[in-house]
């Protein structure tokens, strides 16, 4: 299965609470973190949630 690289670029302090809990779900924990999600339509789902917050490392 394919994996996709997810950086948290903005800190999830004062942002919605399920935000922040999808954040956590993604495992990351610190701005600039870079953690590899298997690229399921979950994990992609997750992502469009808080778009704002991560980037997608190529």
């Amino acid at each position: 299965m394919n994996t996709i690289k997810i950086q948290l670029k903005k800190s999830p302090i004062g942002k919605i609470e399920k935000h922040r809990r999808t954040v956590k779900a993604l495992g990351l924990r610190k701005v600039g973190q870079i953690v590899e999600q298997n690229d399921t339509p979950q994990i992609r789902g997750m992502i469009d949630k808080i778009n704002y917050m991560v980037e997608i490392i190529d």
